[in-house]
């Protein structure tokens, strides 16, 4: 995939990987390099971000949104091997942290459901989505003016979160819904 969205104020946004097999996007501003979700192997996302002309050596920093593989796959080799510091919410540690090995606990951040928090010159919002998941949240990022709102895994968008992504620059939406496999299949009602 590796598509890249570049703005003119400095927020770029590139989506590595969006869907079942894998999600990876990569938001880059003056000085802030992040990821959010890295649901693909480490030598996936490696090669996703040489795509770009980027490195995972260059990341500051992943965002987790919740425990399912196609999101947190990579989370824990690239945290070990390039010393990131990794954030997430309580309830999505707590399900992650068996899936992706042992971090130093320096390197474990908690980013709370529906809280803001600053990391140099991007503001990340996090908020709350229905998902089947320990507590799954998206986020929205801001950079001088200009925001670009994730929300994926989601079902539906309710007047919560669309009054939250209202008016973003960019988004990311991953949605399906299709109410006959969901009464059908095995998923949680």
């Amino acid at each position: 995939m590796g598509q890249e969205q570049t703005k003119s104020d400095g927020l770029k946004v590139s989506v590595l990987a969006s869907g079942s097999s894998g999600n990876a996007t990569y938001i880059e501003t003056p000085h802030q390099k992040i990821l959010v979700d890295a649901g693909l192997s480490g030598k996936k996302i490696e090669a996703l971000m040489n795509s770009i002309g980027k490195t995972v050596a260059d990341v500051d920093k992943i965002l987790v949104t919740h425990e399912h593989g196609d999101h947190s796959l990579g989370v824990g080799v690239l945290a070990r091997r390039y010393g990131l510091d990794v954030y997430a919410n309580e309830a999505t540690w707590e399900a992650l942290t068996p899936k992706i090995g042992k971090l130093r606990p320096e390197q474990k951040h908690v980013f709370a459901r529906d809280s803001e928090k600053v990391f140099a010159d991007l503001e990340v919002q996090s908020f709350g989505v229905s998902h089947d998941a320990a507590d799954p949240q998206f986020y929205l990022v801001q950079h001088a003016n200009k925001t670009f709102a994730i929300v994926t895994d989601v079902g539906y968008v309710s007047e919560k979160i669309a009054g939250i992504v209202k008016n973003a620059d960019g988004y990311l939406f991953e949605c399906n819904h299709d109410t006959e496999m969901l009464r059908a299949g095995s998923y949680p009602w």
